[in-house]
């Protein structure tokens, strides 16, 4: 939020400051301008991409934790099996 009022407030006096500085002088300062609104848009990209990286990750974590999951109810499943016919085989 800091940010933004700065960002507002800095507008508002871009109109004031231009009225007295030469041309070369504003030159400058859009160049300025223009390479900082770049920088700015390369951090949101970075943040984006760091975001979508994050994502993925915790999407990948999570597959593998229910493969995880998935065997051991397998082998629960094997064992109550294995177990179901030793009972069965113990009875006959």
């Amino acid at each position: 939020m800091k940010k933004t009022v700065l960002i507002v407030a800095a507008l508002g006096l871009v109109p004031l400051a231009a009225c007295s500085k030469s041309p070369e002088a504003q030159n400058v300062e859009a160049a300025a301008d223009n390479a900082a609104d770049q920088l700015d848009a390369n951090a949101s990209a970075v943040t984006a991409a760091g975001e979508n990286l994050a994502g993925a990750a915790e999407a990948v974590a999570d597959n593998a934790a229910d493969a995880l999951h998935n065997k051991a109810d397998a082998v629960r499943e094997a064992g109550e099996n294995k177990a179901d016919a030793i009972e069965k085989a113990a009875k006959q």
